[in-house]
């Protein structure tokens, strides 16, 4: 007991000493794999080792490979920070060591888990039956769902999903041209192979007269997945008319909304989401815009049962709840951490109007990133900036990309560079909590000056 309380009190220093670093350490790792890897020695030790040593050899050896993610000024990829009372409750996910699969086995957590889902649907304006589970991320949210889709289409045209995909109906799955390549993944973890893309608009938003001569294309068990919030525009589908259309089919709609769903939980951006609680399933990522801490997606199925057909499994030495059920019938995943713990804790430390709030600054400082770069001479922004994501052209694809090379290896900013529409673009994403006006300024201004830094072609 002596060694668990000195290790989890050095880890405790070293982690308040990595967070008050936050503000002032360059954002870009400072040492690579090699040099973490030397530092932590290569060889397994013939014996023990003290603990207290290990988290201090660990901490030592890691930190100037650490990319400072949950920093203001992290803007690469669309990855929030934690939020306080989320990384406190982590913590004690990890102390408690439940396993939250089952509900008579770990009431606390399957308590903490009831109202939240709860919480969640009511923020979100989703149907407030729908199932709720917690997994990894946004791809195993969407593997969730979309499993739940797949057998459920199969099942309305009298095909036992339980019998597998071999001399099964063929499911048609209809997506955008711009949805996340995750979403193809997942398609393909599930047998489905590669999707039927959809012509999108110049945001990226899937055109629901294109989605309409899709469908009417062709018939069988049918799967529409639409999208809250584009990762390079921040675009969200137009749900009311698609969603309609989709049903005209019998199509099963699922949304990725993998961070754009919570945009749902404002006044001021839930026109974005209008017609999306029509959906049959959407899929999540506390970690994104709700600032939880990794892992933690959340998939969402309008009917439990088409949820629980899915996912769900008995084994005789399980001690199951028959009548409310277990949450491992919502997920993947028999074992699980107590995911559900930090998204309780976030809410509850921001309530309604806090989670609102902090949503729309993060919109916010997206529009001031527009604002001011499309200010500046030889800079394009390319997107309508109505959420969190802002996509800009220095010019030539050449000089855009210098421009990305130059702001990670100036540190102040980490901003990630991608390819949009046949161009290549400076992406910036606007996810974290703590980023403040501050922080924006200071990117703006290192963006100004590598700019002009950088010839621009005659």
């Amino acid at each position: 007991m002596d060694a668990r309380d000195a290790a989890l009190t050095r880890a405790h220093e070293h982690a308040l000493a990595w967070l008050d670093s936050l503000d002032t350490r360059p954002v870009p790792p400072r040492a690579g794999h090699d040099e973490v890897a030397a530092l932590l020695g290569k060889e397994l030790p013939t014996g023990p080792s003290d603990p207290v040593d290990v988290v201090d050899l660990l901490a030592q050896a890691s930190e100037r490979g650490l990319t400072a993610m949950p920093a203001g000024r992290f803007f690469g990829f669309v990855i929030g920070g934690t939020h306080p009372a989320a990384l406190a409750a982590d913590w004690l996910v990890s102390a408690w060591d439940q396993n939250a699969g089952l509900r008579m086995v770990t009431p606390a957590h399957s308590a903490v888990e009831d109202v939240t889902s709860a919480w969640l649907l009511d923020l979100l304006e989703l149907p407030p039956a729908a199932a709720v589970g917690y997994v990894t991320g946004a791809t195993m949210a969407n593997f969730t769902c979309l499993a739940a889709a797949r057998d459920e289409v199969l099942r309305r045209v009298g095909w036992n999903p339980h019998d597998g995909l071999h001399g099964a109906p063929r499911v048609r799955v209809l997506v955008g041209e711009e949805r996340h390549d995750s979403v193809d993944l997942v398609l393909r973890y599930l047998g489905l192979g590669t999707p039927e893309a959809v012509a999108v608009d110049d945001q990226g938003r899937i055109r629901p007269d294109a989605l309409a001569a899709a469908l009417a294309g062709g018939n069988g068990p049918t799967i529409v997945a639409l999208q809250a919030g584009n990762v390079h525009s921040g675009a969200f589908d137009p749900f009311t008319d698609a969603i309609r259309v989709a049903h005209d089919h019998d199509a099963w709609v699922h949304v990725d909304g993998a961070f754009g769903l919570f945009a749902a939980a404002t006044d001021r951006l839930r026109h974005l989401t209008a017609g999306m609680a029509a959906a049959d399933s959407w899929a999540t990522d506390a970690h994104k815009t709700l600032n939880v801490p990794y892992d933690c997606g959340i998939a969402i199925v309008r009917d439990p049962m088409a949820m629980k057909a899915a996912m769900g499994m008995h084994g005789h030495y399980l001690i199951q709840d028959a009548e409310k059920g277990d949450p491992f019938e919502h997920t993947p995943e028999l074992s699980r951490r107590a995911r559900a713990l930090p998204v309780w804790a976030v809410l509850r430390s921001l309530g309604r109007s806090g989670v609102a709030e902090m949503v729309e600054r993060l919109a916010r400082h997206a529009r001031t990133f527009g604002d001011r770069l499309a200010a500046l001479e030889t800079v394009d922004v390319l997107n309508d900036v109505d959420y969190t994501q802002v996509c800009v052209s220095f010019g030539s694809d050449e000089r855009t990309r210098e421009v990305v090379r130059l702001v990670l290896e100036d540190g102040t900013a980490w901003m990630s560079g991608s390819q949009w529409q046949g161009r290549a673009v400076l992406r910036i994403s606007v996810s974290n909590w703590s980023t403040t006006d501050e922080d924006v300024e200071r990117s703006v201004a290192v963006l100004a000056r590598l700019a002009g830094a950088v010839p621009v072609e005659a």
